[in-house]
């Protein structure tokens, strides 16, 4: 990864660039602040994925394109939610002149944007796409984190699919990561929170968990965040995407109450997560208890009025 870079021959090249496929390069910091380099390899487009931005006398040159992500190289960083967008700007880059993918020291982070587009553009596994990019740039080197996003960017087919389960449980631990420092859920993750399914839809789904006392509907199955024992999906407890009938926010734990009775439902805690009967950890945890809820497949359509 970049903060582990120790090498005897990086002092032999201070701008560090390679070309990985035409109109495409890699490289680092050096590189894109380096006005006499871009010229050269005639650049337009510079992405960069770092804690800091780029200087003001590169972000004002008219005939270069600029995106930053700010990001610093740590396996609990979220890069794999950009990058659908960080391949749509390659992909402009190069349609319209050069494109110019750095970090501090091209090593990890852009190394792992550049390998997801090309694993994307040739169909390969990261380890396919990784060779692929190391033969043309020795000291890549993404870090764990980043190679299991990777991995997990090939199993949704090359895209972000916010339904895929293991990206669910991937975005709630990044999260809870966040939520750990600051003890409230920052404004970037509120796309977590999902539509109350209690209140009147135009086509609501057919099986949903019902409160027991009041038959409130308080989940449908799409919410469902499961877990296997034996290869098999455990139903010992309920455990579902944060709702937005839940005051889950502003606390970092608490418990859940059925929204039209009151009446206790379940709990959730970002941070300490729930031992499920099973005996597997689940963290962060948002859950129904069964005994409270009933799970039901029959919803009435709502009725329209002409």
């Amino acid at each position: 990864m970049d903060a582990l870079l120790h090498r005897d021959d990086w002092s032999l090249s201070p701008i560090s660039i390679d070309l990985i496929e035409p109109k495409l390069y890699l490289g680092g910091l050096s590189a894109a602040k380096d006005i006499h380099t871009l010229t050269k390899h005639k650049i337009t487009h510079i992405l960069t994925i770092d804690t800091c931005p780029l200087p003001r006398k590169i972000l004002e040159l008219k005939h270069v394109t600029t995106k930053y992500i700010q990001l610093s190289d740590q396996p609990k960083e979220d890069l794999l939610s950009h990058l659908d967008d960080t391949e749509a700007f390659i992909l402009e880059g190069i349609s319209k002149g050069a494109v110019l993918v750095h970090c501090y020291f091209g090593v990890s982070r852009s190394a792992t944007v550049i390998i997801a587009y090309i694993m994307k553009k040739y169909h390969l596994s990261y380890k396919e796409a990784f060779e692929k990019v190391k033969i043309k740039r020795s000291i890549v080197y993404p870090n764990q984190g980043f190679v299991s996003q990777l991995i997990l960017y090939k199993e949704m087919g090359y895209k972000i699919d916010q339904n895929n389960m293991k990206y669910k449980i991937f975005r709630l631990n990044i999260a809870a990561n966040q939520v750990r420092k600051v003890k409230i859920l920052p404004q970037e993750f509120m796309d977590l929170i999902k539509f109350d399914p209690g209140l009147t839809q135009t086509h609501p789904e057919p099986n949903v968990y019902r409160c027991k006392k009041c038959r409130r509907v308080l989940a449908c199955e799409s919410n469902l965040i499961t877990h296997k024992i034996s290869n098999e999906i455990c139903t010992k407890t309920y455990f579902i995407e944060p709702l937005a009938w839940m005051n889950v926010t502003q606390n970092i734990q608490d418990k859940l109450y059925c929204p039209k009775c009151n009446t206790k439902v379940g709990s959730f805690s970002w941070i300490m997560g729930c031992q499920c009967p099973c005996g597997i950890q689940v963290a962060p945890a948002f859950y129904l208890t069964p005994s409270k809820v009933d799970f039901t497949n029959v919803v009435k359509n709502v009725e329209m009025t002409f």
